[in-house]
């Protein structure tokens, strides 16, 4: 089981969109235990104390004790809710633990075995990653940090899937052991492309000038023409004046 990690929270009576944003102002985090049977109980828990927690890659997937006033339970995070820019941990929710009942949690999944794949070192392709995490189903003293898949015999364009991956015992993959199992591909070895963009067509200056300098000879043959034609038609007036 993973290592557990203790934090303390404090009771906390009030509740609402304006007191929990007066909580966050004074360093503190909103919080609500539940499960097990017994009824939630409302927290506040230091920002800092769980901000430092948060650093522990394991935290998230780790069985944790909690103590509130002089009462310790273990518990695990069911979720959290981080701002989005600001990194500021929003609320967080805790589930108790009973040791002979089954949780649901969601672990990482880390690739590894990269230098030993045929698909990478020889065929020039790359690890890419198709789940980051998935859900399992097991007994608080089962649950595992994260699950490691190893891609070190793929080739390229060849894939893994859920069932490939090696489970400890006593941990079950919620979407394999469902009535209609998912078995979903985790991983795959590809050649990543990057699209080229096609080059605009540039036209060279020495080519404009010459469609300039033959434009120009035109219009000056146009006009000659033209006073050529308007001459003779003078003329033409002219004489049959003289004729008159």
């Amino acid at each position: 089981m993973a290592e557990n990690i203790d934090f303390i929270a404090e009771l906390r009576d009030d509740s609402g969109t304006s007191s929990s944003r007066r909580l966050r102002r004074s360093g503190m985090v909103p919080a609500v235990i539940y499960g097990a049977g017994k009824e939630s109980i409302k927290l506040n828990i230091s920002h800092n104390q769980l901000q430092h927690k948060l650093s522990t890659p394991s935290f998230l997937t780790s069985i944790l004790n909690i103590k509130v006033q002089d009462k310790e339970e273990p518990v695990f995070i069911k979720d959290i809710q981080i701002h989005p820019s600001k990194k500021q941990i929003i609320h967080i929710d805790l589930q108790r633990v009973v040791a002979d009942q089954a949780i649901r949690v969601t672990v990482p999944i880390y690739f590894t075995g990269e230098d030993l794949s045929d698909g990478v070192q020889l065929e020039g392709g790359t690890v890419t990653p198709l789940l980051n995490e998935i859900e399992v189903s097991c007994l608080p003293k089962d649950l595992p940090e994260y699950l490691e898949v190893s891609v070190g015999e793929l080739k390229l364009d060849e894939l893994l899937y859920l069932s490939d991956i090696a489970l400890p015992e006593g941990v079950e993959i919620l979407q394999l052991t469902q009535e209609e199992p998912n078995n979903e591909p985790i991983v795959a070895i590809r050649v990543l492309r990057i699209q080229e963009e096609e080059p605009e067509e540039v036209v060279e200056e020495g080519e404009e000038g010459e469609e300039g300098a033959e434009g120009e000879q035109d219009e000056a043959s146009t006009e000659a023409t033209t006073d050529s034609e308007d001459d003779t038609d003078k003329s033409g007036s002219e004489d049959h004046k003289d004729d008159s």
